[in-house]
């Protein structure tokens, strides 16, 4: 064979690889990356003049593969780009030191990596926006929650109120009963308690009135922090305070905000384990002060996250709480113009995070 027929012979197999990497990549998703990775570098190590001597290494953020041994010493390389950054690379090998690579085989290896970073840069986009699309279903569901939950409110605010004010004058004229008063005292105490659960109600619903001022938060957080000492040590939890800044200041309601501390600290010490440790910090970044309450917990599950700042949704068992605090500190933060989201941590626990604009 002479050396015309020989360079047409690989020019077919470069094409015939680089049609078969497009269509591997025209019939992937993000579920089958992984195997997408693992076609794409056996079929671009058949595109090489000496397929049985070459090893592809294929390295990504989601996935690295090789197909055997690499050996640096005889490879190329071409750098994998996703959104304008080196987040990877392609490197085809020789086993052999005798063997060389052909130029045109430089060029092979490059297309493959843009066509590589260009399913990377789409399978970001798709998870951004199905994460985008379910924040949006969330903050729905969460907009109508809001609006049933503030009529509810309102129509039981007024014979809450009534029922309290006319057994407090049935216990005046009662006052020499005292089993008559002792009952009365129960009506009176489950009546002020209904009352407790309204005003969580119309936090969630952000229908109570606000007091906004330019506040240092952090005297607030240390403070809260205090206050919560016994609760930590009667669970046997610890904690640690990292607030670097002496100073952050916000434009809030200082008791509201005061209330998303005491509500998210608790949740994180009732969840946490005997001698775990909360993390709260708080930073400022950009134009945000940041809050994080992290425990060390067994962290949530998928529907506990979806659900979990939907009043009247808890994982604690009946009687040991209402369903409420997180609703509570989601209608405070979104009253404030703020974000707050959830998350596992990698290890062990949850993080929750505040965001919440200076002005």
């Amino acid at each position: 064979m002479n050396s015309t027929e020989e360079a047409l012979n690989e020019r077919i197999k470069e094409l015939t690889c680089l049609y078969e990497v497009s269509s591997i990549i025209a019939n992937t998703d993000a579920v089958a990356i992984e195997d997408t990775i693992r076609a794409i570098a056996l079929s671009l190590k058949k595109g090489f003049q000496f397929p049985s001597e070459t090893e592809i290494a294929i390295e990504t953020p989601i996935f690295n593969y090789e197909t055997g041994a690499i050996n640096l010493e005889n490879s190329v390389t071409a750098n994998l780009t996703i959104f304008n950054k080196i987040e990877g690379k392609i490197v085809a090998s020789h086993n052999s030191s005798k063997s060389s690579f052909l130029n045109e085989e430089q060029p092979l290896l490059d297309n493959v990596a843009i066509k590589l970073g260009n399913l990377l840069e789409r399978i970001e986009i798709q998870k951004n926006e199905t994460s985008l699309k379910r924040q949006m279903e969330r903050a729905d569901r969460l907009g109508i929650l809001g609006e049933i939950t503030a009529g509810i409110a309102h129509e039981l605010n007024t014979p809450l109120a009534n029922i309290l004010g006319f057994a407090e004058l049935l216990k005046d004229d009662l006052n020499k009963d005292n089993r008559a008063t002792d009952d009365i005292d129960k009506i009176i105490q489950n009546a002020i308690f209904s009352r407790e659960v309204v005003k969580k109600l119309m936090f969630f619903a952000c229908e109570m009135p606000q007091e906004m001022k330019i506040v240092n938060i952090v005297p607030s957080i240390k403070s809260a922090i205090a206050l919560l000492d016994a609760s930590f040590k009667k669970a046997e939890v610890k904690y640690i305070v990292k607030i670097e800044d002496e100073e952050l200041f916000l434009r809030a309601d200082i008791i509201q905000l005061t209330q998303i501390i005491f509500n998210l600290t608790i949740n994180a010490i009732y969840f946490s384990p005997k001698n775990g440790i909360v993390t709260i910090e708080a930073f400022e970044i950009n134009n945000d002060i940041v809050l994080k309450i992290t425990d060390e917990g067994v962290g949530l599950s998928n529907e506990a996250l979806e659900k979990v700042f939907q009043p009247f949704f808890t994982t604690k068992p009946t009687g040991d709480g209402s369903g409420l605090g997180l609703s509570v500190v989601h209608g405070i933060v979104a009253s404030h113009h703020g974000a707050i989201v959830v998350e596992n941590n990698p290890n062990k626990g949850a993080t929750f995070t505040v965001k919440l604009p200076k002005s």
